[in-house]
């Protein structure tokens, strides 16, 4: 799907009939499939993750847990595009000589994708986190009672104010609802009745940026190697980005690290990791994210070794794929019980 190593060339329906061969696949045609399959699991993970990680712990869901968690994995994904975009884009025009051609922004589609996923989580804070039946069930007015409410009704707003900025001749000014968006997450995941909630809002805003750049800068950088080539600068621009993703990938474990301990203290987490839907939930993702960084020092060795920055893009695709089974289970912690404080 991203960043082909050969060119797609034109037969003459001629030289087909001639020698009787069957046509030949397209090519790319394999790998997009591929990536589609592990994409829709990806969603799955939401949808199907709560009754597999909740099996035997004796906690109880919440109604719609999946629902929610499929909802909030499209809020997240609606992040990282957009601001992926604007950092490697940003990295791009640094390089001297890179080519001016980028890819088409894909900012547009994922604004409407996080207005419909705020629309619906806003529906549900209105039902007072209940999954509404019928539209007759939605308390509009109510949201403005309630910080969840406002905090719900700011995020629709923001992605609708990020969609219109991405279609403005400056998409750049979308980095403003966007920002707003990650504040309005980061408050909302730590309620004014938890510990220290303004600590843990820093620890999630902090997280949440990295993340946000982290998946949606790889996403594009390798879009615009795809549509660069061979050019010198691709090698340039993926090891800029390589540099600074270290540096968010140090966030983000420290981040996430300090978030795990306040919610599991340091003397309970392995018997939580197993016995809890949300330790269950945590450690798949642990996993994932070190399973993501060895691709990612993979993609870098082989950059290393040669001057075409293409034969990084095998380990760098499935890289991309696994950052968005990630993102699903991100979105599945957000809906199951938080654990209790020993």
């Amino acid at each position: 799907m991203f960043c082909e190593d050969h060119e797609v060339t034109l037969t003459e329906p001629s030289a087909t009939a001639s020698d009787g061969s069957a046509p030949r696949p397209r090519p790319g045609v394999g790998p997009a499939v591929a990536v589609l399959v592990l994409v829709g699991l990806a969603a799955l993970i939401p949808l199907l993750g709560p009754s597999a990680a909740l099996h035997g712990t004796g906690e109880a869901a919440a109604p719609g847990t999946g629902g929610i968690a499929l909802l909030r994995t499209v809020l997240f994904a609606a992040l990282c595009v957009p601001l992926g975009e604007l950092f490697v884009s940003r990295l791009a025009r640094s390089l001297p000589g890179a080519p001016p051609a980028l890819p088409r922004s894909w900012a547009p589609y994922a604004a409407a994708a996080g207005f419909v996923a705020a629309l619906g989580l806003a529906s549900v804070v209105s039902t007072g986190n209940l999954v509404p039946d019928s539209p007759a069930d939605l308390d509009i007015g109510g949201l403005y009672a309630s910080r969840d409410g406002k905090l719900a009704l700011l995020e629709v707003n923001a992605f609708a104010m990020a969609g219109l900025c991405a279609f403005s001749r400056r998409p750049t000014t979308q980095v403003w609802p966007l920002a707003a968006v990650v504040v309005a997450e980061a408050l909302r995941a730590h309620p004014t009745t938890e510990y220290s909630p303004l600590l843990g809002s820093g620890l999630t805003l902090v997280h949440l940026t990295c993340a946000s750049l982290w998946v949606g800068g790889l996403l594009y950088a390798l879009r615009t190697l795809r549509g660069w080539g061979a050019a010198p600068a691709g090698a340039a621009l993926l090891g800029l980005y390589a540099r600074v993703a270290a540096v968010l990938l140090a966030a983000i474990t420290a981040t996430g690290v300090w978030s795990s301990l306040r919610r599991m203290p340091s003397d309970t987490v392995l018997g939580q990791l197993t016995d809890t839907a949300y330790g269950r939930a945590l450690l798949a993702k642990v996993l994932l994210v070190v399973a993501v960084a060895a691709l990612a020092l993979w993609a870098r060795t082989r950059l290393r070794r040669t001057t075409d920055p293409l034969t990084a893009c095998s380990p760098a695709r499935a890289e991309v794929v696994a950052l968005g089974v990630v993102v699903a289970l991100s979105g599945l912690l957000t809906a199951l019980p938080v654990p209790i404080r020993w």
